[in-house]
């Protein structure tokens, strides 16, 4: 995807969200406010458009913690591009998703 792709509003929401620290589907739930119907299947078409990527944690982790494995996303560089390209095309982007404090993985 080209760095001046255009993304739809909720795309470039997620993108931020996944950017500011939210890197598995649940966090971008809760911080954008989005439906899982609606989330998934949106990461899905970034990552097919190599503007994130994802690794699933290793489930030791998981059992340790007694839930389901996380997929853990990841902006790429073409998803940085496009992301800045998305600020200026929605400049209250960066106020829906505020940058958040830390994220380990």
């Amino acid at each position: 995807m080209a760095a001046e792709a255009k993304l739809s509003h909720t795309a470039a929401m997620i993108l931020q969200a996944v950017s500011a620290g939210y890197i598995y589907g649940f966090g971008v739930m809760e911080m954008t406010g989005l439906a899982s119907g609606t989330v998934y299947p949106a990461m899905r078409r970034l990552e097919r458009d190599g503007l994130i990527r994802s690794h699933w944690e290793a489930q030791s982790i998981a059992d340790a913690e007694q839930r389901p494995p996380r997929k853990y996303y990841k902006v790429t560089v073409a998803g940085k591009a496009t992301l800045e390209a998305s600020r200026r095309r929605y400049p209250l982007l960066a106020k829906l998703v505020p940058e958040q404090q830390e994220e380990q993985v």
